[in-house]
């Protein structure tokens, strides 16, 4: 949110918009002159095109992040984090939109979280109003007597896998970037770097508090 602060306060001008292009991950850039532009793998997480943006991202980061940052524990979670940046940039290199339009916002890294999210509390009470899900969700806690039933929530793993499933549908629509500039490959591959991280995480814990021979 600081890096937003400073990055408002240039304004849109030419020094506004060389931040952006300076510290956002451009795909083509990397190819071209990888040891300068290695650093922007993760410093385009820290960069928002504009307050809407930045706030849609801190929320599902302030909903998710800390219970995974409880999980792998404050440095980990960092390099996580940035690992997930990291990773979610290189796949929307690969297989996203122009090589030489900027990548900027935390949806790659938030997209790890999620992930991550979704192996280790699956089952974790989530609060959301999406009629779609939320209806017929209702009529089977109706049908098997869970109460309360009339509450608005929905198991982790239906709420984001409901949010998967739409960036995997957004990829075939519009084949990995929209009009808007919404990064699809950059969330697919996040995600999917996450519960990698949380599956090998998982089963390390699984080996530590396995009895001795």
């Amino acid at each position: 949110m600081v890096v937003y602060l400073y990055e408002a306060s240039l304004g849109t001008g030419l020094a506004g918009l060389r931040f952006l292009f300076d510290n956002g991950f451009v795909p083509a850039r990397l190819v071209a002159e990888p040891l300068a532009a290695w650093p922007t793998l993760v410093t385009y997480a820290f960069l928002h095109g504009g307050l809407a943006h930045l706030l849609g991202n801190m929320l599902f980061l302030f909903v998710f992040g800390d219970n995974v940052e409880d999980r792998l524990g404050h440095l980990r979670y960092a390099l996580f984090y940035a690992g997930g940046a990291a990773i979610a940039a290189l796949v929307h290199g690969l297989l996203g939109g122009d090589p030489r339009t900027p990548l900027v916002g935390a949806s790659g890294a938030i997209s790890a979280v999620l992930g991550a999210y979704i192996v280790i509390y699956p089952r974790q009470r989530v609060q959301a109003l999406i009629p779609g899900l939320i209806a017929p969700w209702l009529f089977l806690r109706v049908f098997s007597r869970q109460a309360p039933w009339y509450a608005p929530w929905l198991p982790a793993w239906a709420y984001i896998g409901f949010w998967a499933a739409m960036q995997g549908l957004s990829v075939l629509t519009d084949g990995g970037s929209t009009g808007e500039g919404v990064a699809w490959w950059a969330h697919i591959g996040g995600f999917a770097f996450g519960m990698t991280v949380a599956n090998v995480n998982a089963r390390r814990e699984r080996r530590a508090d396995a009895p001795g021979d």
